[in-house]
């Protein structure tokens, strides 16, 4: 008997390692050969991937942030990276799912307890008589045998649960430092706009004392002194509009960074930042392991797969054990009068007729891993459209701010001869005020100009999931 015993837990044990529904092997993919930024008439062969051949890449670099040189950036990175509350919110998600896998790992393992009670009374064991005591004591197992591999399958689900919520936090991490970056080089662009309003405020103020001497004197007509008026006017209202919205720039990024709104410290001018960054060759397929969306997305893939598994495990009868050992007296204070107790049991439990409801949950989750497998391939392509979209914005920018550059010297000289023709009576004042408009919105555009082409090489970072390697 005992042999036969033996052999069951045998046969149980092999045939547990069995598991219903199908292995996750990877995706297939289908992946440009390189980027198009630097061709745009480029038409590319795709390249059919397998994920699951591929290699996770290393940690994204928090210190790719120093190539801008700006001290008061890296602080402000460094802040955001140990006091932002979404990056804590994440982290608690990581230790959730850390916690999720050793409670699916349990599933797997026999339940042990115990139990004890002690009862007096005239009424025990079904006998009407004198008052008696009964004590009992002892513990007992339950062991649920994965038999179709329900747990094991709910295993794989929190392993690929906890990479999930790592590579969540890589991308919160990563949105956040690109959305801080972008919200600096924004301050930054309202600063200089202020500065040059403020600048030309003076001047304008200096030219409409001049403007109003000479009216005065009945040297110039009406209209003169209504065009510098109204040119004072613009420069003017144009300064509390950049003030708010310095304020209201410095408030999100205290919140970025954790900490109640406060001012921020003034870095680099942006007329002085370097613009020349270098930008890395990457192929479309580093982008697989490099985004954490796209590592992300696949490993919902998994669990959704893992959770097809359960749902037709479900559909399949449940195999347990069930153990206790004890002792029973009839006196709790001698254990001379009382006995071992014990006993061994086996248990089937599985579903007869339930209108096809366990047939339909596991279609159901089949639909959702194809949903799944769908939103990974959208995810990817977003990422392509994203480094696509970003290689092309630094590479016109770069363009535009050549032009910019060039707009402002000539504005600038014009502006100074526009000037010197006015005092010599040889221009009208009206021309004279038309340069010093493009002077000020030549300033203000270079100023635009800038702070897109800074915060693309931040969006850069964001799209290529992580900072990248700087050659010396």
């Amino acid at each position: 008997m005992n042999k036969s015993i033996q052999y069951i837990f045998c046969l149980l044990i092999i045939l547990s390692s069995c598991k219903v529904g199908q292995n996750y092997k990877g995706l297939e993919v289908e992946v440009p050969d390189e980027f198009r930024a630097n061709d745009l008439e480029l038409s590319n062969e795709n390249l059919i991937v397998n994920t699951d051949t591929l290699f996770a890449d290393s940690l994204i670099d928090i210190n790719w942030f120093a190539i801008f040189n700006d001290p008061v950036l890296d602080s402000l990175v460094y802040a955001a990276l140990d006091n932002n509350q979404d990056l804590k919110i994440a982290a608690e998600n990581i230790a959730q799912a850390q916690f999720n896998l050793i409670i699916q790992r349990s599933n797997l393992l026999p339940y042990f307890g115990y139990e004890a009670n002690m009862t007096r009374g005239n009424f025990l064991n079904g006998n009407v008589g004198s008052t008696r005591n009964f004590a009992y004591g002892a513990g007992f197992m339950n062991w649920e045998i994965d038999f179709w591999g329900k747990y094991r399958r709910l295993n794989e689900a929190a392993k690929a649960q906890i990479l999930a919520t790592e590579y969540g936090y890589r991308s919160i991490q990563i949105s956040l430092l690109a959305t801080l970056a972008d919200a600096y080089f924004q301050l930054l662009e309202l600063r200089k706009r202020l500065d040059i309003s403020e600048q030309t405020l003076t001047l304008r103020d200096s030219m409409l004392y001049i403007i109003e001497a000479r009216f005065d004197r009945g040297i110039i007509p009406a209209i003169d002194l209504n065009q510098a008026q109204i040119q004072r006017a613009i420069a003017a209202s144009s300064i509390p509009v950049f003030k708010r919205e310095i304020i209201k720039t410095e408030n999100l990024i205290s919140v970025l960074t954790g900490t109640n709104p406060k001012s921020i410290p003034t870095g680099i001018d942006i007329y002085k930042h370097d613009t020349s960054i270098y930008i890395p060759d990457v192929l479309p397929i580093d982008l697989l392991t490099r985004r954490p969306d796209v590592v992300v997305a696949e490993q919902e893939v998994i669990i959704q797969n893992a959770l097809v598994g359960v749902a037709q495990a479900n559909r399949l009868p449940a195999i347990s054990f069930n153990g206790s050992i004890g002792y029973a007296m009839t006196d709790p204070l001698s254990f001379s009068n009382g006995t071992m107790i014990w006993s061994i049991s086996g248990s089937i439990l599985g579903p007869l007729f339930n209108w096809n409801r366990l047939k339909r949950i596991a279609d159901t989750e089949k639909s959702i891993r194809e949903q799944s497998v769908f939103s990974y391939e959208r995810t990817l392509l977003n990422a392509f459209r994203d480094v696509e979209d970003t290689y092309i914005e630094i590479s016109t920018l770069k363009e535009e701010l050549i032009a910019r550059r060039q707009h402002v010297e000539a504005a600038a000289s014009a502006q100074m001869l526009s000037q010197n023709r006015y005092d010599q009576g040889q221009t009208s004042y009206l021309e004279y005020l038309e340069s010093q408009r493009q002077y000020f919105e030549s300033q203000q555009n270079l100023a635009g100009t800038l702070r897109q082409l800074l915060s693309s090489y931040a969006s850069l970072y964001k799209a290529l999931g992580g900072g990248w390697v700087i050659d010396e």
